[in-house]
């Protein structure tokens, strides 16, 4: 079981949400994994993880919505390892 926090939502986001995800903590977890993703704070592998799916589904599932794999400008970014 995952250990988590309590967020709240404003009921008219909510409304404007609902029509993609069943659950309110669905929708969060997805949008602050895809947001992470998409500033290049986790890699897609680690995104994956975190949303229970494949790398390669989440690459072409965060594509989709505009984010994509390839930046040119930006390298993947690299996992805390504990190395450092």
């Amino acid at each position: 079981m995952k250990a988590g926090i309590t967020v709240r939502l404003d009921r008219e986001l909510w409304e404007l949400l609902r029509p993609f995800y069943q659950h309110p903590e669905q929708a969060v977890e997805e949008i602050a994994v895809r947001e992470l993703y998409r500033r290049r704070e986790i890699s897609s592998g680690k995104a994956a993880e975190l949303l229970g799916m494949e790398r390669l589904e989440f690459i072409r599932y965060a594509a989709r919505l505009g984010i994509l794999y390839f930046d040119l400008g930006e390298p993947e970014p690299r996992e805390n390892d504990g190395s450092e």
